[in-house]
């Protein structure tokens, strides 16, 4: 894969801005998962996050081992009533990763913000990425809610393409800090935290 080109990151640029950045006030403005997925990954799937699980098959491969790039996708759970996706940003472990998503922490008092480089741990007891815990900006841990996920949607040639290469992920994750109005949130996670979090995933008591 190669890194993006300059008028492939350019484009990646305007597309952020245009369908990421607030146009008012309201809730209704607030930045969702499904189109900062979308755009990040390139992965053209669209409706409710828990439908792109079904939607893939034929046009995207899937699985249960994280890839940076790929697409997590989270069942619906609780108040999580439309699932949850989220792009994986690093894979720090077999059990460990890192995305970047929009709209699940609290920042500032406010939702529908994008997170980049959000620690996510499998807590599954056969190691499938079936469970998970994730990062919670307000409670500066990892929650206490573990969610069902169906697993990962992988990038295609055209994906990836379109996204510029695993490396333009991460760079087109960076410019939400630039986005109007606190659109974009790099997280602040404490190293002990994330520390014993990696203990527990990969040999700790659950």
């Amino acid at each position: 894969m190669t890194l993006l080109t300059k008028n492939g990151f350019g484009c990646l640029v305007a597309a952020l801005f245009i369908a990421l950045a607030p146009t008012g006030a309201s809730a209704s403005d607030y930045l969702q998962c499904v189109p900062v997925a979308r755009i990040l990954s390139g992965i053209q799937l669209f409706g409710d996050a828990y439908t792109w699980w079904s939607q893939a098959p034929g046009k995207y491969d899937t699985g249960h081992a994280p890839q940076v790039g790929s697409v997590l996708v989270f069942k619906p759970n609780g108040r999580m009533r439309k699932g949850h996706v989220a792009v994986v940003s690093s894979v720090i472990t077999e059990r460990i990763i890192q995305v970047t998503h929009a709209n699940w922490s609290e920042i500032e008092g406010h939702r529908g913000q994008i997170e980049q480089n959000v620690t996510v741990a499998d807590v599954s007891k056969a190691g499938d990425w079936s469970q998970v815990k994730v990062w919670y900006d307000p409670a500066g841990d990892v929650g206490n809610t573990t969610y069902p996920v169906y697993g990962f949607i992988y990038q295609n040639d055209a994906a990836v393409h379109q996204a510029g290469s695993i490396n333009g992920v991460q760079l087109a994750a960076n410019l939400v800090t630039s986005l109007p109005a606190a659109a974009g949130h790099m997280v602040n996670q404490t190293n002990d935290a994330i520390a014993a979090l990696i203990q527990s995933a990969t040999g700790g008591d659950r």
